[in-house]
């Protein structure tokens, strides 16, 4: 296949799925990896796709600009899984948790339906329909009201409202992005008042995020990395990094393989 036909492939993906990972394009395309990050690199530099860690993403970027449920789920699938494996160890069966919006805390989701006599807290209609089940009696799911964003969150006053007066054992936080300087940030403004309000309501703080969002700056930041008590995300994440987030994280967790790749 001749390179302009890699990048029509390449480019079809990232516009119907929104991102596309570099694995799936090594086994789609025949090619080398070194030659799909390439193609990738090449794609970005003409401003067609944004390159992110691990694959390409619909050109974008602006802190104002909040991706689709829908796109970012395409994204990073094995690390959500592995984060959301190691996240759901920290969870003692009979505990109260709460779960923000997105598709990392989907995940984590999944991996609670196994826990035993779960009360649940979430703004998010999808994690509330992953853990409802009407047969069990010893679960409660509860979901805020609010305004639903594209990002799949229920936010604003009525969503802050239902949390007000809510104790939870531990909170399961996505975000846009984390930085050492800029903390935790979204780009939509009410969803970052939500958070807030979510962490307020928990006794520890569990950011959930992949390594492709280290770095990534939202148009709100809405806490420090000070404020986390734990952060789990995958062995992608840049060794240099590691020093300067576990001064201000209470624990960092690398979720996946140990042999250094990612998960």
């Amino acid at each position: 296949m001749l390179a302009h036909q890699r990048h029509g492939v390449i480019l079809e993906a990232v516009r119907e799925h929104g991102g596309v990972r570099v694995a799936d394009l090594v086994e789609r395309l025949g090619v080398s990896e070194m030659t799909v990050r390439r193609d990738i690199g090449e794609l970005s530099r003409r401003g067609l796709v944004t390159r992110v860690h691990g694959g390409a993403a619909a050109v974008g970027g602006r802190s104002s600009e909040e991706p689709g449920f829908a796109a970012k789920s395409a994204l990073e699938v094995e690390a959500k899984r592995a984060i959301a494996a190691a996240a759901a160890e920290l969870v003692e069966p009979g505990a109260s948790v709460a779960l923000s919006a997105g598709t990392t805390t989907a995940e984590v989701a999944r991996a609670l339906r196994e826990k035993p006599g779960l009360t649940v807290v979430t703004n998010s209609p999808r994690v509330a329909d992953l853990l409802h089940d009407p047969a069990d009696h010893a679960r409660t799911v509860v979901l805020t009201g609010g305004v639903r964003t594209p990002s799949d969150a229920l936010v604003g006053p009525v969503a802050r409202a239902g949390l007000r007066d809510l104790h939870v054992d531990l909170l399961f936080l996505g975000v846009h992005g984390f930085d050492t300087a800029a903390g935790l940030s979204t780009p939509n403004l009410s969803e970052a008042e939500t958070d807030r309000a979510l962490m307020a309501a928990a006794a520890r703080v569990v950011v959930v995020a992949d390594s492709s969002k280290w770095g990534v700056v939202g148009l709100m930041s809405f806490a420090g990395l000070d404020a986390v008590d734990v952060l789990v995300t995958d062995r992608g994440l840049d060794a240099g990094a590691h020093p300067e987030i576990t001064e201000l994280v209470g624990e960092l967790v690398l979720a996946g393989p140990t042999d250094g790749g990612s998960a």
